[in-house]
């Protein structure tokens, strides 16, 4: 009787771990939600662009214009001379937005929101796919590990992988 209490307490674990992990199986595979930028987001987003703004009119007395090359140029300057730290993730998350509205215009993306398991993210996303870009953290995770990754190579690897997987058009 003893044995059969043990493989039977055995039985109730395993079947226990297995409804457990199936579970956390499940929840993993639930596909995110997208949604449209509330304007609490386009006015955060706004207000990070325009402190990057002053930061660089007031420190190099030079603005952003949406031009790529000067653009990318720019950030990497506030980077350079250490206008903008590796602690600084506030002002180093606003430099990821600038680079995603470059991304944006080169790349026919478009600003959701991206809801998963792992939180709420703004995102560029190609069209209707299910291609996703997460530029405001691309710039921040790097530096905040020491990671010294030119802006302009992040934003090329980014560019390069939505551009990639793009289908291809007609007659080219």
């Amino acid at each position: 009787e003893r044995c059969f209490m043990r493989t039977k307490n055995r039985f109730r674990i395993i079947l226990f771990l297995f409804a457990t992990l199936t579970a956390g199986a499940s929840l993993a595979e639930k596909p995110p939600l997208i949604g449209e930028l509330s304007n609490m987001d386009l006015q955060f987003m706004a207000e990070q662009r325009q402190s990057l703004q002053d930061l660089a009119a007031i420190n190099l007395g030079r603005e952003f214009s949406g031009d790529k090359a000067r653009d990318l140029d720019l950030l990497q300057t506030l980077l350079d001379r250490q206008l903008v730290r590796a602690d600084q993730v506030r002002e180093l998350q606003a430099m990821g937005v600038i680079m995603g509205d470059l991304l944006a215009a080169d790349l026919d993306m478009h600003w959701v929101i991206y809801e998963d398991a792992e939180g709420r993210s703004r995102a560029l996303r190609y069209e209707n796919s299910d291609y996703y870009l997460f530029p405001i953290t691309m710039i921040a995770r790097r530096r905040e590990v020491g990671n010294q990754t030119s802006v302009q190579e992040i934003y090329q690897k980014a560019y390069d992988i939505i551009s990639e997987s793009r289908p291809a058009l007609p007659f080219q």
